[in-house]
C-alpha cells in the first residue's frame, strides 16, 4: 500500500465536541467522521483497523466451534411482542413503519430472530449443541450518545446464540465461550478482565462481563488482590464484617441544626464517618398483600455513612423489583421528619427495616432522630431499636473490602466493557414455543446461551488503553498498518525510493502488512502523521542511512530511535509479533 494513493486526512486541531481521547484521536487521524447524533462514517483508515478487529473474532469463533449466519437487521413487531419486549426494551428500541402500516424494529440484538429460526429449522435433540454468530451492525437510541464510536447509536457487533437439550451442555458452551472470549482478547493485544455481571435486560442465570482496563472506563470493577475474582461493582458481593460487638454508650439526642449529610454529622461529632448510618428512604411493595392498594410499603434502607447504596441489589429483594426514592410527602408522612435527618428510632408502624450487613454489625452508631435539626447517637440494635426487618447486602463495595471468595482484598479498577455472554435459559425458547424432539421422541424447550462483543467499541477502547501525547499506539494485530516506510526526500533521490520500494516489497513477501509513505512530506510532517495514527513499527529510508548502509528505525513506543540493517529491522518487527 502507497499512501500516495491512499485517502488520509489528519489533522491538529482537537474538536470541541470530542469529550474522550478516544473520540477526539479518530477524529483527528480521520479514522471516522460524524454524520449525525451518535452516527458515524468509517473512513478507509479507519475500516483497516474495524476488520482487522472482526477477523481476529471471525477466526477465534469459528475455531471455537461456531457457525457464521447473517439475520436482518429489521425485525417484525410481532416477534418481539413474543417475548413481551416491544414495550419492556425501552427507548432504546427504534421503531419504524413499512409502506404498508406494518411495524418493525431496527434490531438493537437478535434473541428473537435467532429463536425464530431455530424453532424453524431444529426439529431433534441430534441437532444440538449448535452456536450460531453474526458480525452485523445494529442500532440502539441511546438517550445520550457520546464518546463517539464508544457510545454511538449504530454500531457493529458480534453476537452469537447457542442451543443446548441440557443446562449441564449450556454450561460447557458457556465456558467455551469466556474462554474463546479471553483468546479474541489476548490476540487483540488488550489488558482486560473478565467480571461476574448483571444479567440486565437480556435476562438468565449467569453472566459475565469483558472489559477492557482504562482510566477512562465508565464501569468501576472490583478485583481481588489474591486470586482472579473479579466483578462489576454493581454485582461484587460485599461480605458480613462479622459479630456485632456489645454496646458501650448510652443512647441520647444531639443538636445538629444544618447538618444533614453523614459526613457533616461526623465532623460536628468529631468521630469517624465509619461510626454513622445513612437512612434512605424508599417505596417498594408487600410480596405478602393480596390487596393491591395496600402493597405499597415505605422502606428506610440503611447503608454505613462513607458506603454507597447499590440500586441492583435493592432491586433484587422481596417487593423492591420496581422500588423508587420516596417523596418528601411520603417521608414526612411516615416519619414526620425531613430528608437528612431520618433514622430507623421509633418510626411509625408499617416501616419495613432493611439493613446492609455492615450496618447490622455496629454499635454506638449515629442515626437521624426523625425530627428537624436532631441526630441520636450511642444507638444499638436490640436496646434502642428492634432488629432489622431483612439484613442483606445492599451496598457498593470499595477498595479494601475482603475478597468475596476468602483470598485477599478487593481493588476497584475502571473498565470499559467490550464483551458480555449469557447463559439465557430458556426464557426466549419457551416464550416463543421453540421446542425440540429429545431421545424419547418428547417435546422439551432448548436451553439457550447468548455471547456479545461490540466490534467497533473494541477500536474505541484499544485507543484508550493505548495512546500518548502523539496519538494513538495501536497493537500490532490491529495496526492499520505494522510498519510505516518513510521515505525522505524521494523526488530527488532515485537510490533512496528504489530502496525505499524494495524494502516494501521485501516485508509484504514475507506477510508483514506494510504501508509506503511516499507523499514526499517534509521529515517532521510525515512522522506526525505516522505517530497520530499509531503505526507501531516506523522504519525511515534517507540518503545518510543508505551510505552507512542502515535504516532508522524507531518502535511507537520507544524513546529512541534506532540504526539498523535490513536483517536487525526484520527481526524488530518480528520480534514484536509483527507476523
Amino acid at each position: 500500500m502507497r499512501l500516495s494513493q491512499f485517502h488520509l486526512r489528519t489533522t491538529k486541531e482537537t474538536p470541541a465536541d470530542a469529550d474522550v481521547v478516544s473520540q477526539q484521536l479518530m477524529l483527528r487521524a480521520g479514522m471516522i467522521r460524524k454524520l449525525a447524533v451518535g452516527l458515524y462514517t468509517w473512513s478507509p483508515l479507519g475500516l483497516r483497523v474495524l476488520r482487522k478487529v472482526e477477523r481476529i473474532v471471525r477466526e477465534e469463533m469459528t475455531a471455537a466451534g461456531a457457525i457464521e449466519m447473517l439475520m436482518p437487521s429489521i425485525q417484525p413487531r410481532e416477534l418481539w411482542e413474543e417475548t413481551g419486549r416491544w414495550e419492556k426494551f425501552g427507548g432504546q428500541l427504534l421503531k419504524i413503519k413499512d409502506r404498508k402500516d406494518a411495524w418493525y424494529a431496527y434490531g438493537p440484538t437478535h434473541e428473537e430472530v435467532i429463536t425464530d429460526f431455530a424453532r424453524q429449522e431444529l426439529a431433534s435433540y441430534k441437532q444440538l449443541p449448535v452456536n450460531f454468530f453474526q458480525i452485523q451492525t445494529k442500532f440502539r437510541d441511546e438517550i445520550r450518545p457520546r464518546f463517539g464510536v464508544m457510545r454511538a447509536r449504530e454500531f457493529l457487533m458480534k453476537d452469537a446464540y447457542s442451543f443446548h437439550a441440557s443446562d449441564e451442555d449450556l454450561a460447557r458452551e458457556y465456558r467455551n465461550m469466556v474462554d474463546t472470549y479471553g483468546r479474541i482478547f489476548t490476540r487483540l493485544g488488550l489488558k482486560f478482565r473478565a467480571v461476574f455481571a448483571d444479567t440486565g435486560a437480556i435476562g438468565g442465570s449467569a453472566s459475565h462481563e469483558f472489559h477492557v482496563l482504562a482510566d477512562s472506563g465508565e464501569d468501576a470493577i472490583a478485583f481481588s488482590t489474591g486470586s482472579d475474582y473479579a466483578a462489576n461493582v454493581e454485582l461484587a458481593e460485599a461480605v458480613s464484617p462479622g459479630t456485632r460487638p456489645a454496646a458501650a454508650e448510652t443512647m441520647r439526642k444531639v443538636e445538629t441544626p444544618t447538618q444533614k449529610t453523614c459526613e457533616d454529622v461526623a465532623v460536628l461529632m468529631g468521630i469517624p464517618l465509619t461510626r454513622t448510618v445513612k437512612s434512605v428512604a424508599l417505596m417498594g411493595t408487600d410480596p405478602a398483600s393480596s390487596d393491591p392498594s395496600k402493597r405499597a410499603r415505605f422502606v428506610l434502607a440503611l447503608v454505613r455513612g462513607d458506603h454507597v447504596v447499590n440500586e441492583i441489589k435493592l432491586s433484587k429483594l422481596p417487593g423492591m423489583s420496581e422500588y423508587r426514592l420516596a417523596t418528601e410527602a411520603e417521608i414526612r408522612e411516615h416519619l414526620d421528619a425531613s430528608p437528612g435527618f431520618l433514622g430507623p428510632v421509633s418510626p411509625a408502624r408499617g416501616i419495613f427495616i432493611v439493613a446492609d450487613r455492615s450496618v447490622a454489625a455496629m454499635a454506638d452508631f449515629v442515626v437521624g432522630a426523625n425530627a428537624d435539626g436532631y441526630h441520636f447517637a450511642g444507638v444499638n440494635f436490640g436496646r434502642d431499636l428492634p432488629e432489622p426487618d431483612l439484613v442483606a447486602d445492599i451496598r457498593n463495595v470499595v477498595a479494601g473490602d475482603p475478597s468475596p471468595d476468602g483470598r485477599g482484598t478487593l481493588g476497584i479498577a475502571r473498565g470499559i466493557e467490550v464483551g458480555h455472554v449469557f447463559q439465557l435459559g430458556r426464557k426466549y425458547a419457551e416464550a416463543m414455543k421453540c421446542t425440540v424432539l429429545d431421545e424419547t421422541g418428547r417435546a422439551i424447550t432448548p436451553a439457550m446461551g447468548c455471547y456479545g462483543i461490540g466490534v467497533s467499541r473494541i477500536v474505541a477502547a484499544a485507543i484508550e488503553q493505548n495512546f500518548d501525547a502523539n496519538g494513538i499506539i495501536w497493537p500490532d494485530t490491529i495496526a492499520p498498518w505494522q510498519v510505516a516506510i518513510c521515505v525522505i526526500n524521494p523526488k530527488n533521490s532515485p537510490e533512496v525510493a528504489a530502496a525505499a520500494e524494495a524494502l516494501h516489497r521485501d516485508l509484504q513477501d514475507a506477510r508483514v502488512d506494510a504501508v509506503l509513505d511516499d507523499r514526499g512530506l517534509r521529515a517532521g510532517a510525515m512522522f506526525a502523521d505516522i505517530e497520530l495514527i499509531g503505526i507501531p513499527h516506523r522504519v525511515v529510508v534517507s540518503e545518510r542511512g543508505l551510505a552507512a548502509g542502515t535504516f532508522e528505525y524507531r518502535h511507537r513506543r520507544a524513546a529512541e530511535a534506532e540504526q539498523l540493517d535490513r536483517d536487525g529491522v526484520f527481526a524488530r518487527i518480528a520480534g514484536a509479533g509483527a507476523g
